[in-house]
């Protein structure tokens, strides 16, 4: 782990150098790009520097026990430095773990009504406005891109993007199937009925050098609909693309130009395909791999709303919490947390393991 750290100090120290030479400085995207790796190796350089610190008065204190009028200010000093040396170290573990590349990137989410009908629909719109509700705590912005509506509310489905500050750090732990348990407002004899709602959540990623042959897409056009399938307006400006050799198919209507549209649900299929491969990819190398929560499957039951008991269970790490009611108004940070602190005890147990 040191070695690693001294490797680190000095790469920052190398660009710190680099950072002040007239060819880096006179060549913007260079300069962005050594500021940039400055500024994510500064925090680990900062710790290890305050470690080294404490190391040393630490050993300056275990001295001082040798002198028997510091005797007493020595133990004291020993007690309050080797709690800061065990707390920096854990910090330092922590920085070194392996960055996800993602984390920072905005995110596309698509919720769809599974089993369960008109209550499934139901309970995709109530995730839906959950969400809603946490991206507005956090800042970030909530953009829909194609929304269908239930015959008796919610969405059959709905895809938005959810813009800010490491929206994917947060919202990569969804994807997965959403189960709830509660009597439907459809239900007339008052019976507890279960319905799933399945969550996609995509990094947005850099489509240019993503290449999709137009001889593989086949494109519909059609009218845009807005809410109570009311139309937004009267030209085929709502566009559906399907990707013939994946059979994805992705739709946009925000835009009142076709030519918007297109653009748009184009750039959404290359995530949507981007996505794909990844999930593929990291299935062919082990779904069991210990630095990950879950495989991502939309398949994959990973939580459970009962109403009738007030709870959430995340089945991922079994985890609970008896407040349902404050989690589908959005407050959903104690299970982000719960789900990034035990992906962190994964990783850092998988790094120990090579």
């Amino acid at each position: 782990m040191f070695n690693r750290l001294e490797a680190i100090v000095k790469k920052y120290e190398e660009i710190k150098e680099e950072l002040v030479k007239p060819e880096v400085l006179s060549d913007f995207n260079k300069l962005r790009e050594l500021s940039k790796e400055e500024s994510d190796l500064k925090e680990t350089v900062d710790v290890y520097n305050e470690y080294k610190k404490v190391k040393d008065n630490l050993a300056q204190a275990h001295e001082m026990e040798n002198d028997p009028e510091l005797k007493d200010i020595a133990a004291s000093e020993i007690e309050t430095l080797t709690n800061q040396e065990q707390e920096l170290y854990k910090k330092l573990e922590i920085l070194l773990v392996p960055k996800d590349e993602n984390d920072g990137k905005n995110v596309i989410m698509e919720i769809r009504g599974a089993a369960g009908g008109d209550e499934a629909n139901i309970f995709a719109g109530d995730l839906f406005r959950m969400y809603s509700h946490y991206a507005e705590a956090n800042g970030w912005k909530i953009e829909v891109i194609h929304e269908v509506e239930g015959t008796s509310g919610g969405y059959s489905q709905i895809e938005f993007m959810v813009k800010g500050d490491n929206v994917y750090s947060k919202l990569k732990y969804e994807s997965g199937s959403h189960r709830v348990q509660r009597v439907p407002v459809t239900e007339t004899q008052g019976r507890v009925h279960t319905s799933t709602a399945t969550v996609l959540v995509m990094p947005e990623v850099e489509t240019s050098n993503i290449e999709v042959k137009e001889s593989d897409i086949k494109m519909d056009v059609y009218h845009s609909s807005g809410a109570g399938g009311q139309s937004v307006n009267t030209s085929n400006s709502a566009v559906r693309l399907t990707h013939i050799p994946t059979g994805i198919v992705v739709t946009c209507q925000v835009e009142r130009s076709q030519l918007k549209n297109r653009e748009r649900a184009m750039n959404l299929l290359k995530i949507r395909i981007n996505e794909e491969a990844r999930l593929k990819e990291e299935q062919e190398l082990g779904a069991a791999r210990k630095s990950k929560i879950g495989t991502g499957d939309r398949s994959e039951k990973i939580r459970t709303y009962n109403y009738p008991q007030n709870r959430v269970t995340d089945h991922r790490i079994n985890f609970s919490i008896m407040s349902l009611d404050r989690v589908m108004d959005g407050d959903l940070e104690p299970i982000i947390e719960a789900l990034q602190t035990e992906d962190l005890k994964l990783k850092l147990a998988g790094e120990k393991f090579e």
